[in-house]
């Protein structure tokens, strides 16, 4: 399932701090900052999707998520890929040298960082 883009937005700020409280939450927007009832319904959105839960703590909650953000991104890039590039990540991966004005050192570093990868793999 996948967060809207207010809801990522929480996700962000919610997977640097770990565990947070509502007004940690709402501290870390910038003006015009959200109403905590925003914030509040977008958590329990969040938390319906299975992204966040909460443990009580008196008359507070502490939200965490739990889904990191490693997963969350993986998904979401093998879906770019399935979807815009033919399930072929060669072609995603000639778009993203070709479009993106990589240098030619972060082309390099690219290359070291596949090259570890191969090295990984059984035959």
């Amino acid at each position: 399932m996948a967060l809207s883009n207010s809801e990522e937005q929480l996700m962000q700020i919610l997977w640097k701090q770990k565990r947070a409280f509502m007004k940690d939450l709402i501290g870390a927007y910038s003006d015009p900052k959200p109403a905590p009832t925003t914030i509040a319904t977008l958590l329990k959105r969040m938390q319906n999707k299975n992204f966040v839960d909460y443990i009580q703590l008196g008359r507070s909650r502490e939200y965490f998520p739990l889904v990191k953000k490693k997963d969350y991104f993986a998904k979401h890039v093998n879906s770019l890929i399935k979807n815009f590039f033919n399930d072929s990540p060669s072609q995603f991966a000639s778009f993203f040298t070709q479009e993106t004005n990589l240098t030619k050192e972060e082309l390099k570093e690219l290359k070291s960082i596949i090259d570890q990868q191969i090295k990984k793999k059984p035959r």
